[in-house]
Parts: C-alpha cells; structure tokens; sequence
C-alpha cells in the first residue's frame, strides 16, 4: 500500500467531500514529514492559528510588533470571496474577528479570522496560490 499524498489538492477535496458526506466536522492527520488538518464546519466560524509577536520586519518603525496569520489548513488562498464586487486593499484596520480572507479546497471555503486586531499590512502569499497547512499568509501590525 502506497502512502497518501497529502500535498495533492485532488486528495484534499476528496477528504474533504468524504468528511462532510458522513457528517464530520473535521480531520487532523500528523505524520513527522507534517499535518493535514480539515476543518468542515465550526460554529461561530472557523480559528486561525497566529504566532506570538515577532520583531518587526525591515521598514517599520521601531517599537511595533507583527503578527503572522497562517493558513489553517491545505488548499487554495483567497484573498476574496469568489462572490464578492469589492477587491479587499491593503493595508487596512481589522479586529480579531474580522475574515481576511479564504482557504478553499474544491467546493468548500474556509473563512480566515485576522485573529489579531491591527492593522493588516502585507500579503505573505499569492492569491490563488496553493498553500499547506501553517504556511503565512498575512502580516499583521499590532498596536503598541
């Protein structure tokens, strides 16, 4: 039996269309090469994981700090909602509970929370890209 490509978007999505088929909400999967986690369904919307405040990147002025919105899981960043007429702009102020945007895996949308309130400065990845589970998306600078 081969080992499961966790890294193919292919796979992702049917995991995903499995999970929400049987009714589950999620799925976490460690192995030591990495982690899968699929979220399907949260109440009150889904959780980022952010890290801990990190020294400011080069060009800011001294005695701010950023924090790093990562990617919950697998899958496809969105900066917007495929529905949505108004691109988001950066940077711009956002409260902790604020969705900056999206990480899809075929037909299912993961709203991304800023986790932080700040003021959300700069993109880490591309829209469209496919980006894995922890990878940084956004930086967030936090009020001193």
């Amino acid at each position: 039996m081969s080992a499961i490509d966790f890294s193919d978007p292919a796979t992702i999505a049917f995991l995903a269309d499995a999970l929400t088929a049987a009714g589950v909400d999620g799925l976490e999967i460690s192995r030591p090469g990495g982690q899968l986690r699929i979220v399907v369904a949260e109440k009150g919307g889904a959780r980022i994981s952010s890290t801990d405040a990190t020294p400011p990147a080069p060009g800011f002025a001294p005695g701010l700090t950023s924090a790093v919105v990562k990617a919950p899981m697998a899958g496809r960043f969105c900066l917007d909602h495929p529905a949505s007429a108004v691109p988001q702009k950066l940077p711009r102020s956002v409260s902790d509970a604020d969705i900056v945007g999206f990480v899809g895996v075929g037909h299912i949308l993961l709203p991304l929370r800023a986790g932080r309130s700040g003021v959300l400065i700069r993109l880490l990845a591309e829209p469209g890209a496919l980006v894995g589970f922890g990878d940084p998306l956004f930086e967030i600078e936090l009020p001193s």
